[in-house]
């Protein structure tokens, strides 16, 4: 159905000015139609159209109820508030009418108020001069308050004297706050000075009770009540020090006094005063042993004093027994090092370690049963700190050196002066030639290293340094000794008369100090001896076996001259003559430990065929005949034959023996076919590689056959096997100079033969 001209024009004002209900009215048509077309989209479905239609009127009704409800209320809602602001327009219209009356009412009063202010100005004056009324008895009477404050000082009631003494602080501090606030700051001056009184007396009281605090270990003992009245008053000001400090509004003059924190400095000054800045004590020996066991006593006899009735006398949050246990601690350990500037000797540094280290933490001292558990020093730092307990070692390391130096000095001594006695050395139960010297070292090495076990594993084994090197040292002096002696002798040989038997004795000597040096070693796990120290023992031994040797020397010298002679080769007693000096000395070698037998003889030995072969090789005698070459292959098969005999009787094997040599240079004299030589000489060369051109060119001369060419043919030969020495072996020829051949004279561009 179309509308009508009247209902467009009726329309288009209201879809002007309503563009969203045309459109909302787009929108709910176009969904009744989509809704209609879904449900009679069959014609059987136009059968329920009535009932659809009642339906959705039924819905319009209730719809237009709900909506007619709701406006309705809104309308309502709207008429209320209407009526509201109409009453506040009315109320408001009033209070501006009365603000205006009141406002042209203040005007006409603002005169009378100027007479108000006047008012208001003499009622602060006046309340100030009731005030300063009120306060003027007890200001005249300062001074006679200020007399009987001294009076209860010296009568030493000052718990009175302390509450009068606080009333006329408060009252000058009240007086001077006033003016504070007012800010007449010109006239605290003056109340200053009529108050200046009060600094007299506050000072003579914190001078007894800093002499109360002074004594108070005293005084708890006998008599706490002063003790505590001190602590009381104390608290008190530091109370009124905490309440101004709080309201940081005006600090009088002299706050905060802190007394709680000077009562502490006083208490450490007392104990720091009484026991560690007493007059310099003797810091050696008993002196210093002494004082420490003063300490110790008075110490442990103070804290029990802090434990069992200080504590109870103070505030628990004082901790006095903790401030006093770390003040001895601090004291102590500073007094400690005072007395480690001196110059102290050995002993004094071990007193001061030990007790640092051990008897301080001892039940005897701080760790006392009566002190347990409250005191405990554990969580304090060290009495000694580490550097200082390293340096006080090493000093005293270096006071056990000296001592250590001087006593083997004066043992050394000693010890030669026993060479010159008119008696041999005295010998241990097997008779072996001894002295005391070994005991002496080992006793005094070792009984200062234990004494270093009972301070600490680092001195120990400092002192264990110590004592090897010492002992390195002495055995370097003694070697020293040893061969200034033997050069003395050499011009002398009847001083010492038993040179021999005391030679003999250092050997022993030095055997048992290389077997004790192990045991000086702290750890039993680990006995080896240092590698300089064992060479300082080698060399001793060796310089000892050395000066024995060339006593065998001199003696065989004589006989070794004869060698060889005409005389020696047709038949003599020469190498039985030697034979004889060889065995003396060997009756004197049997009072050496075995070991050390067994070496002297084999040096001895080697001694006599060098000796032997020198004279051969040094004094040849060139062979005339085969003859001569019999004899003298004879001679050198009995001697060396009689001499090994000798060696082997005495203990000594013949594969340790060197005058195989001799037995091997005798088969290349025995050679009957010089042409053999070559390979000769080559084995010979093979088993003694330190033989030379010149020893063999000297044995080819004393056969006395051997040609030019043989000579040429041995000498290349030699030349082409270089040798080299084994590792091991003992030279023997190496030692034997002989003479070089004169060369012949040869022309130029011409060949030597």
């Amino acid at each position: 159905m179309g509308m009508s001209a009247e209902d467009e024009r009726a329309a288009s004002p209201r879809d002007e000015e309503w563009p969203e209900a045309e459109k909302a009215e787009k929108l709910a048509r176009g969904a009744a139609l989509k809704w209609a077309s879904g449900v009679f989209y069959r014609p059987e479905k136009l059968e329920g159209l009535g009932h659809y239609r009642r339906r959705e009127t039924q819905r319009n009704s209730s719809i237009q109820s709900r909506l007619k409800s709701t406006v309705q209320s809104y309308l309502e809602g709207v008429s209320a508030g209407l009526e509201q602001l109409r009453s506040a327009a009315q109320e408001v219209q009033s209070v501006c009418q009365d603000l205006g009356a009141a406002r042209w009412a203040l005007l006409d009063s603002a005169d009378q108020f100027q007479g108000l202010q006047q008012m208001r100005e003499l009622m602060e004056k006046h309340v100030q001069l009731a005030s300063v009324v009120q306060v003027l008895p007890q200001i005249f009477s300062v001074h006679e308050v200020f007399s009987h404050i001294l009076q209860l000082l010296h009568g030493q009631h000052l718990l009175e004297a302390h509450v009068e003494l606080m009333m006329v602080e408060q009252l000058r501090d009240d007086i001077l706050s006033q003016l504070h606030l007012r800010g007449l700051s010109s006239a605290q001056a003056t109340v200053l000075s009529y108050f200046s009184g009060l600094q007299d007396l506050n000072e003579s009281l914190a001078k007894q009770l800093w002499d109360i605090v002074g004594s108070s270990l005293q005084l708890v003992r006998e008599d706490p009540v002063l003790f505590v009245t001190a602590v009381r008053i104390i608290e008190r000001e530091e109370k009124i020090d905490d309440t101004l400090l709080l309201e940081a509004t005006f600090l009088p003059p002299g706050r905060p006094k802190g007394w709680r924190q000077k009562f502490h400095q006083v208490l450490q000054d007392t104990i720091t005063g009484a026991r560690f800045h007493a007059p310099r004590m003797d810091a050696e020996g008993p002196g210093l042993a002494k004082h420490l066991a003063v300490l110790q006593k008075d110490i442990v006899a103070e804290l029990r004093v802090v434990k069992d009735l200080m504590v109870q006398c103070v505030p628990a949050h004082y901790n006095i027994l903790s401030v006093c246990t770390a003040t001895f601690h601090q004291a102590l350990s500073s007094h400690l090092q005072e007395i480690l500037r001196e110059d102290l000797d050995k002993q004094g540094l071990f007193l001061l370690l030990e007790w640092a280290l051990h008897v301080y933490h001892s039940p005897e001292m701080m760790g006392h049963p009566d002190l347990l558990p409250e005191v405990d020093v554990s969580a304090l730092d060290p009495l000694m700190p580490s550097e200082l307990v390293d340096q006080t070692e090493r000093r005293y390391v270096m006071k056990v050196k000296a001592s250590v130096f001087e006593w083997m000095q004066r043992t050394l001594e000693v010890e030669f002066k026993e060479w010159f006695r008119e008696e041999e050395p005295e010998t241990d139960h097997q008779g072996f030639f001894q002295s005391a010297l070994p005991a002496i070292v080992m006793q005094m090495l070792n009984e200062n290293i234990q004494v270093a076990s009972l301070i600490t594993d680092s001195l120990q084994q400092k002192i264990y340094n110590m004592a090897l090197e010492e002992l390195e040292a002495f055995l370097g002096r003694l070697r020293e000794a040893l061969d200034q002696c033997g050069k003395e002798h050499q011009q002398d040989r009847a001083v010492p008369k038993y040179y021999i038997s005391h030679l003999l004795a250092v050997l022993n000597n030095n055997l048992a100090l290389s077997n004790s040096v192990s045991s000086l070693h702290p750890d039993t796990a680990c006995r080896e001896v240092p590698a300089s120290l064992q060479a300082a023992l080698d060399r001793m031994q060796k310089k000892a076996t050395q000066l024995l040797l060339e006593e065998l020397l001199l003696d065989l010298q004589p006989l070794c001259l004869q060698l060889p002679s005409r005389k020696w080769l047709s038949g003599s007693q020469l190498v039985g003559s030697m034979c004889e000096v060889i065995d003396k000395y060997a009756k004197d070698f049997s009072r050496l430990r075995k070991p050390l037998f067994t070496l002297l003889l084999a040096e001895s030995e080697l001694l006599v065929a060098n000796q032997y072969l020198r004279a051969l090789l040094q004094r040849k005698m060139v062979c005339k005949g085969r003859e001569e070459r019999g004899q003298l292959c004879h001679r050198l098969l009995q001697d060396a034959t009689q001499l090994r005999e000798l060696f082997c009787g005495l203990g000594l094997e013949k594969s340790q023996q060197s005058l195989e040599a001799v037995f091997a240079l005798r088969e290349l004299i025995c050679l009957k076919d010089p042409a053999l030589l070559s390979l000769e000489v080559l084995g010979f060369v093979n088993k003694y590689p330190d033989v030379s051109d010149e020893h063999v060119s000297t044995l080819l001369d004393i056969r006395g056959d051997v040609s030019k060419e043989v000579r040429h043919v041995v000498l290349e030969m030699m030349a082409q096997h270089p040798q080299v020495l084994p590792e091991g072996y003992r030279p023997i020829f190496s030692t034997i100079l002989v003479p070089v051949p004169e060369l012949p004279f040869c022309l130029r561009k011409g060949k030597c033969a």
